[in-house]
This record gives structure tokens, C-alpha cells and sequence, in this order.
């Protein structure tokens, strides 16, 4: 039997492994979340599993904690993405793509270009209606799908366009936690702002005196999360706020391990969850809705233009170069994987609309935008790099 932990080990563990340490993987999963949520929700047993993730715990509600298994993952799942988030920004600030103001101007222009367009687009599409407040939706990148995507093309596509990928969609995470704080709170509690304040001092003079984090630190960071939680600002924050209080000596190795939890369990229960979704009777409402139209064309056409216009922008005027090896054509294709929204869109349409089927309606047509983005991305960077491939041997 000496040989049976060997045939495990290169039948399960192995493969498993390397399921976990491919950038690809995260995406496929997540897409088969969807669909398998999608498909249960459209069931005839489909109130049962709508009605799981409602599943209220009066208890919580009393002691002003999320009362339902949504709220738990919306609320208290994501502020650990968050926090992974906001690790990996302050790691490519300290000595990464954006360290520098030369490294990080064309990134950062872009993210602000690829948010500010898709904002205009949705605005225009719906303003003086009930959805005008939806106008954030359009303006997030899901970072698990578009460097998936990107990963699909392996060494074909020039790898200092993936570096430019990562950090524009890290600075879209950032403008996303920016816009959820400034715009998709509640109404603002002083007292709980003011016990927010007072921890924020105290992880700072913490971490100054004792840089490695321990349980003091995590219990301060869990006060900060339920204070956020009733101040009016949502509390995934909290996990933005402790991670820029972080070493960057202790990044790394808190990334490291992080990473596993968040991406294969955190953000597909919470793609089960957020895409439980019973479609329309008249699915002619999705597509009629200016709601679907300033999402669909803010992701599908707001975020390439916007990407793309910004960076040629400074680009002609001097202030910066495309990366290595990189055309217009290349920074065309990442600024249509940048509409890829998913996680974040569907994130923000649950903060963004109170009723389950605006909300609905929102979510279904992040999913289509997203799945054409993809696709047509994909095709893109494709017939690019095949372009870029023939030029060279000729």
C-alpha cells in the first residue's frame, strides 16, 4: 500500500494544486457559479434557493449585524476581497507598477478614462429616470475575469500589456471603493463615525509600535468593520482601510495567504448568491429598459473608449508612452476586457437600487455586457497578437 499516497497525490492533490495557482481557473469557476445559480434560480424549485440566501437571523438584526446570508456575504465576505484589494494596491505603490509617477500615470488615466465615460454613457441613458443613480455600475472592472481572459492568450500577448491590466483594474478597484464610500452609503451616523475615528488613530499608533499584525490588530480591525457597518458607510471599507495600515514587509505573505480563501470561496459563494436571479416573464423589459442600455453600452463601449482616448490623450501630448511592445490595437483589446464588471457591477447594483427586480434587471444585464466582453476581447487580442506574430516573420 507504500504506493497509495503517491496515486493520491498525482491523481487529486496535484491537480488540484494546479487548479489553484492558474490565473484561469478563477474565472471558470466563477462562471460556472452563475450559471449553476442561474439555472436553480429558473427552476420550479427556484423560491427554495432565492429564499436560502434571504434566510433572516432576527438575533443579528438586533445587535446591528447582517441578518441574512447575503447581507453576511455582501457585507462581511467582501470586506475580506476588499482587504486583498487594498493589499495589492498599497503593494504596486510601494514598489510596484505604481510606484512611480512615470509608471503610474498611464494606468491611473486610464482607470479614470475607463470610469468616467462609462459614467456619462449610463447618466445620459437614464437621466431624469428612477435609475439615475445607477451610474456606477458601469464604471468597475472585475479583475479575476479580465486578466483570466487575458491568461487565455499566454505568451502571445506581449506581457507588459497584462502588467498595464493589472494595474489599471487595481486603480478601478480603488475608484470603485471610492465611489461606495462617497455615494452608495446610508444616511451618516456621527456617533459611529466618531468611534470609526478613534479606531482608525489607534491601528495607526498599533501597527508604528508593533508592525506585525496580531490578534489585537484583527480584533481593532473587526471593531472598525462593525462601527463602518452602522456610520451610513458601507462596510467593505473597513478591509481598505486596515489593509493601507499594513507593512509592506507583512504584505506578501498576508496576500499569500488571503488569496486561496477569497477568490475560491469567497467570490463564488458570492457569485451564487448575487446571480440567484428569476428571469422576467417579458424578458423584452431588459431589453427596452434604459437601465440595461446605460449599463450594457457604459461597460461595452464606455470602457474602451474611455481607456483608450484617455491614453492616447498622454500619450500625443508627451506625458507618457504605450508599454513595451504594446499598439493601439493591444490597448484597445484591454480596454474591452476592462468591461468586463461582474463582480463589482453586480456588487454595486445591490447597494445602488433598494427593489429585487431593478436590482435583477441590473445584474442580468451586467451579465450579458460581461459575457460579450469577453468574448469579444478575447477575439480581439487574438487577431492582434496573431497580427503582431505574421509582421514578425515576414
Amino acid at each position: 500500500m507504500k504506493w497509495l499516497p503517491s496515486v493520491i497525490n498525482s491523481r487529486w492533490i496535484d491537480p488540484l494544486k494546479a487548479l489553484l495557482n492558474d490565473s484561469r481557473s478563477i474565472g471558470i469557476i466563477l462562471l460556472l457559479c452563475t450559471i449553476l445559480s442561474l439555472l436553480v434560480a429558473n427552476t420550479a424549485d427556484g423560491a427554495s434557493w432565492l429564499q436560502f440566501w434571504q434566510t433572516p437571523f432576527h438575533q443579528l438584526e438586533k445587535l446591528y449585524l447582517p441578518h441574512t446570508l447575503l447581507h453576511w456575504l455582501n457585507d462581511g465576505g467582501m470586506t475580506l476581497f476588499f482587504l486583498l484589494a487594498g493589499m495589492e494596491i498599497k503593494s504596486e505603490l510601494v514598489g510596484g507598477e505604481l510606484s512611480t509617477f512615470k509608471k503610474a500615470l498611464l494606468p491611473i488615466v486610464a482607470a479614470i478614462g475607463g470610469m468616467l465615460m462609462p459614467a456619462l454613457i449610463y447618466t445620459i441613458c437614464n437621466f431624469g429616470t428612477v435609475y439615475a443613480q445607477g451610474w456606477g455600475i458601469p464604471t468597475a472592472t472585475d479583475i479575476a475575469f479580465s486578466l483570466g481572459i487575458a491568461s487565455l492568450l499566454g505568451r502571445k500577448l506581449p506581457s507588459s500589456l497584462k502588467i498595464f491590466l493589472t494595474a489599471l483594474a487595481i486603480i478601478d478597484d480603488l475608484g470603485a471603493i471610492v465611489v461606495i464610500a462617497l455615494f452608495y452609503g446610508g444616511k451618516l451616523q456621527l456617533a459611529w463615525l466618531l468611534a470609526v475615528l478613534v479606531l482608525i488613530v489607534a491601528l495607526y499608533f498599533l501597527f508604528k509600535r508593533y508592525q506585525h499584525p496580531g490578534w489585537i490588530h484583527y480584533l481593532l480591525g473587526i471593531l472598525l468593520w462593525y462601527c463602518l457597518l452602522n456610520t451610513g458607510i458601507h462596510a467593505t471599507v473597513a478591509g481598505v482601510v486596515f489593509a493601507f495600515f499594513i507593512p509592506a514587509s507583512h504584505l506578501h505573505s498576508l496576500q499569500q495567504r488571503l488569496h486561496k480563501s477569497v477568490y475560491f470561496v469567497i467570490l463564488p459563494a458570492f457569485a451564487l448568491a448575487n446571480t440567484a436571479i428569476t428571469f422576467p416573464e417579458q424578458m423584452s423589459i431588459v431589453i427596452t429598459s434604459s437601465l440595461s442600455w446605460g449599463i450594457m453600452l457604459g461597460l461595452f463601449i464606455g470602457k474602451p473608449l474611455g481607456i483608450s482616448l484617455a491614453c492616447f490623450l498622454v500619450v500625443r501630448l508627451g506625458y507618457a508612452q504605450l508599454p513595451s511592445l504594446v499598439k493601439w490595437k493591444h490597448m484597445i483589446g484591454a480596454g474591452l476586457l476592462a468591461g468586463i464588471g461582474f463582480t463589482m457591477s453586480i456588487f454595486i447594483s445591490t447597494l445602488a437600487f433598494g427593489e429585487q427586480s431593478t436590482q435583477d434587471i441590473a445584474k442580468i444585464s451586467v451579465l450579458l455586457v460581461s459575457s460579450i466582453s469577453m468574448l469579444c476581447g478575447f477575439l480581439w487580442l487574438k487577431a492582434a497578437c496573431r497580427q503582431s506574430t505574421l509582421r514578425k516573420t515576414l
